[in-house]
């Protein structure tokens, strides 16, 4: 019998943000782990049939895949959408999930940049940006919606005019990046290009056989998100950022 810690779940669950946590056959919480799941609401799967007890006793572990089968054990080439629920790892919500993993880690090496450059407050806005891409794999994994998006001070609306006419609100006009600009300024426009493949992602992952949307929350969040990261270029080649050290 395996105990998991407190220290254990928060690894499992990335500190709450990325949950749910799988607590596989012969794997026990202890106390102090299921007074932490609770407080930050991360969801615990026990594979279908294990009883998820207090003295670990289960019945053989129990899979289901989205074509009717049912698995007593977890193949290499499948992982978790749901619950119990398997899929192969190029299910286009998995790969969705690997654009958001690979976005976050973006958005750590660009804050690096620009906490380097001395840009606090945009480090700082990076930051946020950072707290709102983690949240991403609950919105897919425990179907929780979006919800009211204001990122940055700014709103959805305002993200969207913004973004169109630079020169109207913020006094420089639309750019084509160049290798002369900072160092700062090229790691957020890669950011930003990684925002688009998330997005259409995201598209890919969440559409209907007919080409419909079903998680069109989501996808406005990440076009916003798009429409930032170029109010963050158009800023820095202003000259908007005060540089500290």
């Amino acid at each position: 019998m395996a105990l998991l810690t407190q220290a254990d779940v928060q690894r499992m669950s990335d500190n709450g943000t990325r949950g749910p946590v799988v607590v596989a056959r012969g794997e026990v919480l202890t106390p102090g782990a299921r007074d932490w799941l609770r407080e930050h609401r991360v969801e615990v799967v026990y594979p279908q049939g294990e009883s998820g007890g207090e003295d670990g006793s289960s019945a053989p572990a129990r899979y289901q895949t989205l074509f009717g089968a049912t698995l007593n054990e977890k193949p290499e080439h499948m992982t978790h959408l749901k619950g119990n629920v398997l899929v192969c790892k190029d299910h286009p919500r998995i790969a969705f999930r690997g654009w958001i993993d690979r976005l976050e880690a973006e958005i750590l090496l660009t804050q690096q940049t620009t906490y380097r450059a001395g840009l606090k407050k945009l480090t700082a806005e990076l930051e946020e940006v950072l707290a709102f891409v983690r949240r991403y794999i609950r919105f897919d994994v425990l179907d929780e919606p979006v919800g009211p998006i204001r990122l940055c001070g700014y709103t959805p609306e305002q993200l969207r005019e913004y973004s169109h006419y630079p020169e109207k609100h913020l006094g420089q006009p639309h750019f084509l990046p160049s290798h002369t600009d900072s160092p700062a300024l090229l790691a957020v426009n890669r950011l930003r290009t990684l925002v688009r493949q998330a997005e259409l992602a995201a598209y890919a992952a969440f559409r209907d056989g007919d080409g419909n949307v079903t998680r069109g929350d989501m996808i406005l969040g990440l076009n916003r998100l798009s429409s930032l990261m170029w109010i963050f270029m158009i800023k820095l080649k202003a000259g908007a950022y005060e540089h500290t050290q």
